[in-house]
Order: structure tokens, then C-alpha cells, then sequence
């Protein structure tokens, strides 16, 4: 009990912890394959002069044409990051064949291929979420500078809420700039977080000068079907509009640990 106590009061309290008063920011990421439609995005990202980081998987079936979108949201001051080479559960591949057959499996030919394309990410998001100090200390020794996991403030199971947590609560989905190398983002996909949350944890972000880590899956533009999960684009919008409203700066991941 009094594990579980401590647990829930390093991952939620009442209002996020203290950054640096003026620095307050948010930090939106995407993951995994979605490219041509978060390039269409573009128009709303430089309505807001918003940018963010895209967390790619599977990159050895990039095209020219992908290639090519991801060179232009880069050149306009986005971030390419990179979420596995396999999306596999990262802690299984550890057990299954230590540090050097994760590496050889989920990271290295993913990598070169990425590396191929002229991207050297230095950010990465763990594919579902998954992994441990073990996997922690290997993506360190490789280079990135900062590991992003997965937050949600609703919980299902069989049809029932087991808990539904205000984002404004959530101490670990707030950057206070502290050199941390290994954070957490709120998952925004539809139906997990309301514009009137939102709207609170961009406030509690700039009242405590951290920066809010939100991220999503594949822009939708009506409610998913068969199968398919992802954000509202409208939602989006609404949270570029309220983090513009508040004045908060935009940060890619990379940018965070580099903030003094």
C-alpha cells in the first residue's frame, strides 16, 4: 500500500512541479508511420509558428516521396525522431537476447536506414510504451538524448472506467528543466483528454514555467473505425490556439534537456 502511495504521488499531484517562471512551453509529438498525413498538417502547425517531433518506426519502407515530406517538416523546424525499427516490446527482445540482440534487432537496421535518408535522430519514443532501465541505459549509451514514454489519464477496462486523472494533476506529463533524460507525454488520441483538460494543462504549464508533453498517432477528422486510433484534428487545433493564446513556446524533444 504504501508503495503503490509513493508511486501515484511521483506520477500525480496536485499541480506539476516547478520549472523555470517565463520558460513555460509545450513539447507535441506523433508516432509511428503517419507521414503524409501529418505533412498535411503543415498549413495548421505555421498558423500557430507551432513545431513538434515525429517519432518514426518502420523506416525501411520510407519512399522518396516520404523521405522528402520528413526533410520539409525538418526544414521548418520540426524534429524526426525514431520509434524502433520493428515496434516490438523492447523488453522482451533484452530477455530474449540481451543488450546486443535488442540493439541488433530494434535498433541498428533502423537506424542505418534512417541515417541512409540523412536523418540522425537523437530523440526516441518507446513503441507502446515498453521498456526498463536496462533498455534506458542501452538508447542512452546509442546516443539519444531523450526517452519519451506514454502517459494516459483514462483507463478502460471491459467497458468500465478504472480511473480518470486531470491532465493538470499529472506531475510527470510536465518538463521542469531539469536535465531529465527519460519523460513522459500525454496521449491525445480521441477521447482521452477534453479541450476543457487541455486547456488547464497548458494554464498549469505556464503558471509553473514547465513545458506540457503531449503526443498522438494518425490525424483523424471523424470519430476512428475499424480499428483505427489517432487525434481528432480539430482537437489539435485546439490545443496549438490555447498554447499560442497562453504564449507558451513551442519545443521539439530534443530541445528540452538542452534548456538551462
Amino acid at each position: 500500500m504504501l508503495l503503490l502511495a509513493a508511486m501515484v504521488g511521483a506520477f500525480w499531484g496536485c499541480g506539476s512541479s516547478s520549472g523555470q517562471p517565463g520558460t513555460g512551453g509545450i513539447a507535441i509529438s506523433f508516432d509511428d508511420h503517419f507521414i503524409k498525413e501529418w505533412y498535411e498538417l503543415r498549413p495548421l502547425f505555421q498558423k500557430y509558428n507551432a513545431k513538434a517531433t515525429f517519432f518514426i518506426t518502420c523506416p525501411d519502407s520510407l519512399n522518396a516521396g516520404e523521405v522528402a515530406m520528413l526533410k520539409q517538416l525538418e526544414k521548418e523546424g520540426h524534429e524526426i525522431g525514431f520509434h524502433g525499427t520493428v515496434h516490438a516490446k523492447s523488453t522482451e527482445l533484452m530477455d530474449a537476447g540481451g543488450p546486443k540482440g535488442y540493439i541488433e534487432a530494434e535498433l541498428e537496421p533502423g537506424l542505418r536506414y534512417m541515417n541512409a535518408a540523412g536523418f540522425k535522430p537523437t530523440s526516441y519514443a518507446h513503441p507502446g510504451g515498453n521498456h526498463n532501465d536496462r533498455v534506458d541505459s542501452v538508447l542512452l549509451a546509442k546516443g539519444f538524448t531523450i526517452l519519451r514514454d506514454v502517459a494516459i489519464a483514462r483507463r478502460k477496462y471491459k467497458g468500465f472506467q478504472l480511473y480518470a486523472w486531470p491532465p493538470r494533476w499529472m506531475n510527470a506529463i510536465y518538463y521542469a528543466f531539469d536535465g531529465e533524460q527519460d519523460v513522459d507525454a500525454l496521449m491525445i488520441d480521441y477521447d482521452e483528454v477534453t479541450e476543457e483538460e487541455i486547456a488547464e494543462a497548458i494554464q498549469e504549464a505556464k503558471e509553473n514555467g514547465t513545458a506540457l508533453m503531449v503526443f498522438g498517432h494518425e490525424p483523424l477528422y471523424s470519430a476512428p473505425q475499424n480499428g483505427k486510433y489517432g487525434f481528432n484534428v480539430s482537437f489539435l487545433a485546439a490545443v496549438l490556439r490555447e498554447a499560442h493564446k497562453q504564449k507558451l513556446k513551442f519545443y521539439t524533444m530534443s530541445e528540452l534537456p538542452k534548456v538551462k
